[in-house]
């Protein structure tokens, strides 16, 4: 199957280095070292096994639901993917 300059595996390639620079991304945005032992929000104590599992979080459970949400709202991605969304 003939594919221009793209080498064999170039798409695949590609698609590897995207999702490996999405982790990346989504790492670095992760809180790091040690975390309050509470909420920064709103004051609440954050759970010891919380505080374990994702060293550096600084916010409750309830803040940080909404706080996702909240970004979710404005991730600017395309998430349905038909190309007649994108033409609009």
């Amino acid at each position: 199957m003939a594919t221009g300059w793209a080498g064999d595996g170039a798409v695949q390639d590609q698609i590897d280095a995207t999702v490996k620079d999405g982790i990346a991304r989504a790492q670095s945005r992760m809180p790091h070292g040690p975390g309050p032992t509470h909420c920064t929000k709103c004051g609440e104590v954050i759970p010891e096994a919380r505080r374990q599992t994702l060293p550096g979080v600084r916010l409750c459970l309830p803040c940080q639901e909404a706080a996702d949400r909240d970004t979710a709202q404005f991730s600017g991605y395309n998430r349905r993917g038909s190309k007649d969304s994108q033409l609009r």
